[in-house]
């Protein structure tokens, strides 16, 4: 009988009441895209850039560049962990299964508080364009604006994910159009005499304001934490980021380009509207300004409506793993939505909002974040470097491990340029995080790390299967919509026989009968004649280095696998070259038909790019059942 898993695909939550809940993957390459590009759309481009002059000069478009560059590292680690373990959380998920529970727990605590503090941030400037259309607004007015617009959000992010998705791809293309419109009006007006003395104050300046800019692009990372809501997150994924960098990194250099080529150095430096002053000094006037500004307050609205989705989805992962209380990952059985999660993450934010100083706060999101990148390459390398079996990303980073390497070095460099204030704050964050972990968590959780098992591996000889490589095969079953078949159910409860030596087709096929003796109604000693009978017809060496012998027994609906390996090699009569993997098939007369199929499965397994690798560097028993288990073939439904 075949196993069935829900059609939602998504990773089971308590809903609190007795039921489990899944969270539905309903998001989409455009919503990733939309997410990506809406996170990092923001003050990056419409308030930076003229702090960013101040620094550089002209070079302030290099600078930008060199920003986008920086951020690949982390980009492509993220892309490979969130193919490999599409989870709700992001960050946090990875970090926790690759480095263990406590990096884990201040990599959860860090990505929702960096992501919220930034969301709070993106709403203040809400409130701060409001300016343009009230003048006199005061601090009050703006914090009661960005309050209100938080409130929105949060509505937004209660009723659907589908709809939060929808929205933002709404917001980014409307944003995306009104740059474009500024682009080309604007273009024509660039003077090249702008853009003399280029390098004016060197490249160690252009370096500092490429680590000034850089969290600009951190949004980019933020859809990993909605990884476990994504379609096809082996090609959404990956796609979406790539695609958002592209397109927001041309769109920084172009946009930043236009205004260092359309402003006078004088009226640029410092300024915090510098995007809406261009767009009033072009062609388009005071119209241009106009939409500009809310072009900005469009991007500010994109950065909080992300900002609040993927934040929440922190703590809920935290919840699930036993980090923080069960009442976090509490979904809403009308929507479908974690809503005590998504009230926290707005709680949080209101309060930065009404009652705490952003400027620093911003920086120590930036710090947090950059220790986030860093510690996601080196989930990447732990593993890699583990060799767990069942690790199995559908996008490889490539250039691993010197991309990886690389990226720890530039963020750690970045890191130590934040500032004295931002450095002490996050230190404190991290001694609070320890202490959590030690008072609450650590006795909460116990699964083993990628880490732990790679340091077995290293030290031990016989290494048995970890707890991580069971959850890294049914977040392969999700990811992959698998819905399991017969071939899929005999191989769970098949023997295996794994012979450490090299041996004769003769040995092996007795050892096999031995074992199906204890299995089947049939006599080991008439086993091992009719395996000998069938070799005799013609040989079960199908390919080289793989046999599958099969023998029919009396009576009815039986049918029964036998995997075996010989990393040695099994010599059969007339073949060159050693047999190393064997499915042994044993049915009754009615189970021809399905014998067909069950060779047809094989035959699909055996096809699979890296299997006879996989095949020979598996493990124990489980392991072996694993490579079968985890294959691309096509199942019966």
């Amino acid at each position: 009988m075949a196993l069935r898993r829900s059609d939602s695909g998504g990773p089971s939550i308590s809903s609190g009441r007795g039921k489990t809940l899944k969270l539905l993957r309903t998001l989409g390459f455009w919503d990733v895209f939309a997410i990506a590009a809406g996170a990092m759309i923001s003050s990056g481009l419409f308030v930076l850039p003229g702090l960013a002059f101040k620094q550089a000069g002209p070079a302030v478009i290099l600078a930008y560049a060199l920003a986008g560059v920086m951020v690949i590292p982390a980009m492509l680690s993220q892309a490979e962990l969130s193919s490999a373990m599409p989870r709700s959380g992001g960050s946090y998920f990875f970090i926790e299964r690759s480095l263990g529970a406590l990096p884990g727990t201040l990599a959860g605590l860090a990505n929702w508080l960096s992501i919220a503090l930034k969301s709070a941030f993106a709403l203040i400037g809400i409130g701060a364009f409001a300016r343009l259309i009230y003048p006199d607004a005061g601090d009050w007015t703006i914090k009661g604006i960005a309050l209100g617009a938080c409130a929105v959000f949060t509505g937004l992010n209660l009723l659907s994910v589908k709809g939060t998705g929808r929205f933002q791809i709404v917001m980014v293309g409307v944003l995306l159009a009104i740059l474009a419109v500024f682009l080309v009006a604007d273009i024509p007006e660039v003077s090249n005499t702008r853009m003399d003395n280029f390098l004016a104050k060197g490249m160690g300046n252009v370096l500092a304001t490429a680590g000034l800019v850089f969290i600009s692009f951190g949004g980019l990372t933020k859809v990993a934490s909605v990884a476990g809501e994504v379609r096809k997150p082996g090609r959404n994924i990956p796609a979406g980021m790539f695609a958002a960098c592209l397109v927001v990194t041309l769109l920084y250099v172009a946009t930043v380009f236009v205004v260092v080529g359309t402003l006078d150095a004088q009226e640029l430096s410092g300024n915090l509207t510098p995007v809406s002053i261009s767009a009033w000094r072009g062609p388009l006037g005071r119209t241009g300004e106009v939409i500009l500004s809310i072009g900005a307050m469009l991007a500010f609205f994109t950065t909080a409506n992300s900002g609040i989705l993927s934040a929440s989805r922190s703590p809920m992962a935290m919840s699930r793993d036993g980090l923080l209380p069960d009442v976090m990952q509490k979904l809403s059985r009308r929507f479908n939505t974690p809503w005590v999660s998504i009230l926290a993450t707005s709680a949080f934010i209101v309060v930065v909002i009404t009652a705490l100083s952003i400027e620093n706060l911003v920086k120590v999101a930036s710090t947090m974040m950059l220790m986030l990148f860093l510690m996601v390459n080196v989930a990447v390398l732990i593993m890699r470097g583990s060799r767990i079996q069942n690790y199995r990303p559908l996008f490889r980073s490539p250039l691993c491990p010197w991309v990886q390497i690389a990226g720890i070095i530039v963020y750690g460099f970045l890191i130590t340029r934040m500032g004295a204030v931002p450095l002490l704050t996050t230190a404190a964050f991290l001694l609070v995080g320890i202490a959590w972990y030690f008072v609450y968590a650590r006795a909460k959780t116990g699964r083993e790390s990628a880490l732990v098992y790679m340091v077995r591996r290293i030290v031990a000889k016989d290494l048995s299967r970890a707890g991580l490589e069971e959850e890294l095969k049914q977040i392969a079953f999700e990811r992959d919509d698998v819905t399991h078949d017969r071939f899929d159910e005999l191989i769970r409860n098949c023997a295996v026989l794994d012979l450490p030596t090299s041996t004769s087709a003769e040995e092996m096929f007795s050892q096999a009968a031995g074992i199906l003796a204890e299995r089947l109604p049939t006599s080991e000693s008439d086993l091992l004649e009719l395996f000998r009978q069938r070799e005799a017809q013609s040989s079960t060496v199908v390919r080289p280095g793989l046999a599958i012998p099969h023998i029919i027994i009396q009576g009815e609906k039986l049918f029964d696998v036998l995997l075996v390996r010989a990393r040695e090699g099994i010599d059969f009569p007339g073949q060159d070259e050693p047999v190393k993997v064997g499915f042994v098939l044993i049915g009754t007369p009615d189970e021809r038909n399905y014998h067909l199929r069950a060779l047809m499965a094989i035959a699909h397994i055996a096809d699979e790019r890296d299997f006879m690798r996989r095949w020979l560097a598996a493990g124990e028993s489980q392991h072996l059942r694993d490579v079968v288990l985890l294959s691309e073939r096509k199942r019966d439904m």
